[in-house]
């Protein structure tokens, strides 16, 4: 469908909420009607495989200015942005990070710490990632002026 998915999420028990982030494949940003489409087709998936037991609650967008840093290309993507890690097993002794993101590769990304120190973190031991707001990710992300 031109799109690639950033994060499926299953939260909560009674009525799980399906949460589905998705960019389209482009680069270009996602729009509502984007949304719309995804929401219709994996719906309609969702219904035909039924992988939940009961009601659920389908919710689909883009992954947004602050998104969450899933893939290797995403940390590559945003290299000299401020991200905030947070690993399953601690890395120099500790387990969450906040820094600039240096450079990544497929199997891990480095940071610059607030402190002036780098590490390296492999993907495989990260528990979540994401982008930290700042105007320098706004002016990045912002949709380009319109040419006169």
């Amino acid at each position: 469908m031109g799109y690639e998915l950033v994060r499926v999420a299953v939260l909560g028990r009674d009525r799980p909420t399906v949460q589905i982030m998705a960019d389209k494949a482009d680069g270009a940003l996602i729009a509502v009607a984007d949304c719309e489409a995804i929401s219709h087709a994996m719906g309609a998936l969702l219904d035909v495989e039924d992988p939940l037991p009961g009601a659920w609650t389908l919710e689909v967008s883009s992954a947004g200015i602050d998104r969450p840093l899933t893939r290797p290309k995403d940390w590559a993507r945003f290299a000299g942005h401020v991200a905030r890690a947070e690993s399953e097993v601690p890395i120099d002794g500790r387990k969450r990070f906040s820094g600039t993101i240096l450079e990544a590769n497929e199997t891990e990304a480095r940071l610059r710490l607030d402190d002036g120190r780098e590490v390296t973190l492999p993907f495989a031991a990260l528990r979540r990632a994401r982008l930290v707001l700042t105007d320098a990710l706004i002016a990045a992300t912002a949709p380009s002026a319109p040419a006169h």
